[in-house]
């Protein structure tokens, strides 16, 4: 079994309110994926890495911690 390097539950809950610095940490955490999932034709497509990041904090801004959806 894998164990991942998970995102600090405070940079979380940082990011979620919205604090630019953590924002960017997450994003940080998550850059080696983007940029896998990006990867189209031998080369990173700027417009997918840039939908998936804008799709990250999106997440990131609608999450809840007390279990009701928004």
């Amino acid at each position: 079994m894998r164990i991942h390097n998970l995102v600090p539950y405070e940079t979380i809950i940082r990011a979620t309110n919205g604090e630019p610095e953590a924002v960017e940490e997450v994003l940080k955490h998550y850059s080696k994926q983007i940029l896998f999932a990006a990867y189209e034709s031998g080369h990173v497509n700027i417009d997918t890495e840039d939908s998936i990041k804008q799709r990250l904090i999106t997440a990131l801004f609608q999450f809840r911690f007390d279990g009701q959806a928004t």
